[in-house]
């Protein structure tokens, strides 16, 4: 294996339980069950070293080990994706970097790991990271269910939000996207490890509990996130629609 300049750990969250999407990590897939499919394109990025699976069931821990992948129990009692990769990067200290690869991205193009990564190398300054994209369609800007992210001038979010930012003053809204570039936020994390662990311990922040958005705590408590800009985009899979969605678009790729 190439040599790198820190140790990069991937880990994928992944938890049973699901109000819209009952057993979501073990949805079938064209054959195989989601979290397969994200760990499989987790592996995949070059920049990534080791690829661990973090859950509450052991349901899903027999089936990541049946196909051959690394998977850790972590207590049901833990309440965000963020507090599960938490809980496993404190059981491996030679980690540098954790990457948190949503269990419900089964189309997640290794390349878009690479890029959050990046900017980690050679920068031991940077705490956070995360991968923002153009938003190219009024639809998108409107939908309250895609997070919208505002960027300095050297790339670091300065907000997030459910709501269209920035307004764009003496333009109607169905005109923004002519006088003004978007992005979209895609819940991709980079992490110094030591940076998550303490984010984790931080406490709740009132931006975050208004917007429901947990990265807003980052901000809050006054440190930064490196918003790396992707063509690529991906389908989180939240509702059955979705699944049919992604199975459809993986049986026609082959």
């Amino acid at each position: 294996m190439t040599e790198r300049p820190f140790r990069t750990v991937a880990i994928i969250p992944a938890r049973y339980g699901s109000q819209r999407l009952p057993a979501k990590p073990l949805a079938d897939i064209n054959g195989k069950p989601m979290v397969q499919h994200v760990y499989e394109r987790a592996k995949r990025a070059l920049r990534v070293d080791a690829v661990l699976v973090a859950t509450d069931d052991e349901r899903i821990v027999s089936a990541v080990h049946a196909f051959g992948g690394s998977a850790i129990m972590t207590p049901e009692s833990l309440q965000t994706g963020t507090d599960r990769i938490a809980y496993v990067a404190r059981s491996i200290p030679d980690a540098d970097i954790i990457v948190n690869v949503q269990g419900d991205e089964p189309l997640i193009e290794p390349a878009m790991v690479d890029e959050a990564v990046l900017p980690f190398v050679g920068n031991k300054k940077l705490e956070a990271g995360t991968l923002v994209k153009r938003i190219e369609s009024s639809a998108e800007l409107t939908n309250p269910g895609i997070v919208k992210v505002v960027l300095d001038n050297d790339g670091f979010c300065l907000y997030f939000s459910r709501s269209v930012v920035p307004f764009v003053r003496d333009q109607p809204e169905s005109e923004y996207l002519r006088h003004h570039l978007f992005f979209k936020h895609i819940g991709l994390y980079v992490f110094r490890r030591e940076f998550l662990i303490r984010f984790s311990e931080m406490s709740q922040t009132p931006l975050e509990r208004a917007e429901k958005l947990e990265q807003l705590r980052i901000l809050e408590h006054g440190h930064r996130i490196k918003g790396t800009v992707t063509t690529y985009d991906s389908i989180p899979v939240d509702t059955a629609d979705d699944l049919d969605r992604v199975r459809t678009l993986v049986r026609m790729s082959g």
